[in-house]
């Protein structure tokens, strides 16, 4: 697809040294990698994924997502995943944007366009980017070799990006980042509420009252969206969270262990080791020296 080759071009003439890029457009960003990494925790807001030049994979909770040139996706809410580059070399690195959703203009669209939403859905979903779409993704790109153009002509090269996806097969699910009513909707703000206490102990029951659901209808509900129950994602929060402490502040296991909530160390190290396959010192250290 040589359309996909542009847009791989221009993400390489923006991002020209490894790792992530800002642009002129407040919500999108480049991505670039010149070797495999290792998998890495993050966190995916509402956002469009394209991948224009090598692989990568995301897992969240059980499932793994693969993405190859041309493939895209689209998460509808805030979402913990570990990812890893799979496929790069300096002479044809990864090669990737991320376009944050506007809900405002999301919404506006949505209003126009006879989507009928879906009432249960996966919060990530990959798919196969099809010719208008990488074309319109094509435009907004090519408008960050004019940054005089960006504030007039950014907008609608924006709105063309949403207006494909919302007429495409993720259209019914990308209806939910603009609603405050309906079952998905509850499950983002669960997952929010999570994201702001994931440090503190409390049972589902407490998380039901605040969002207005039963606990057996969140636990399904919520499992469905994120292939996780709400310990499971509050737990994997924790360790993302302890991980990142560990690596970037340079603090010691049992410190991170309780920034994050934990009443524990020993606990942790078990959770730690099931989840990432490896003891925190040992993994901070192959991390370390993977960087090296």
């Amino acid at each position: 697809m040589s359309r996909l080759a542009d847009v791989a071009g221009l993400i390489a003439e923006h991002a020209p040294t490894d790792g992530f890029h800002s642009t002129a457009f407040d919500r999108l960003m480049l991505a670039r990698a010149s070797t495999v990494t290792l998998p890495m925790p993050n966190v995916y807001r509402p956002q469009l994924c394209l991948v224009a030049q090598g692989r990568k994979e995301v897992s969240v909770g059980p499932r793994t997502f693969s993405y190859a040139p041309g493939r895209y996706g689209v998460v509808i809410h805030d979402l913990p995943v570990t990812g890893r580059v799979i496929e790069a070399t300096p002479a044809k690195p990864y090669l990737c944007l991320f376009l944050d959703f506007d809900p405002v203009m999301l919404g506006s669209l949505a209003s126009q366009i006879p989507v009928v939403p879906v009432q249960a859905a996966p919060a990530m979903r990959v798919s196969e980017a099809g010719a208008s779409l990488v074309e319109a993704i094509l435009r907004l790109l090519r408008l960050l070799d004019e940054p005089s153009a960006v504030p007039v002509l950014g907008p609608s090269a924006e709105q063309e990006v949403l207006y494909r996806l919302l007429t495409g097969p993720d259209g019914p699910r990308m209806w939910h980042v603009t609603s405050s009513q309906g079952r998905l909707a509850q499950v983002g703000r669960a997952v929010g509420w999570i994201g702001r206490h994931y440090r503190q102990g409390w049972k589902i029951e407490r998380l039901a009252a605040e969002i207005g659901m039963s606990p057996s209808s969140l636990h399904a509900h919520f499992r469905a969206v994120t292939a996780m129950t709400p310990l499971q994602f509050q737990k994997q929060l924790r360790l993302q969270e302890a991980r990142s402490l560990m690596l970037v502040n340079d603090l010691d296991a049992a410190a991170a262990a309780f920034r994050v909530g934990y009443e524990s160390a020993s606990q942790f190290s078990r959770e730690y080791r099931r989840h990432f396959g490896e003891p925190p010192a040992r993994d901070i250290a192959r991390l370390r020296a993977s960087a090296a």
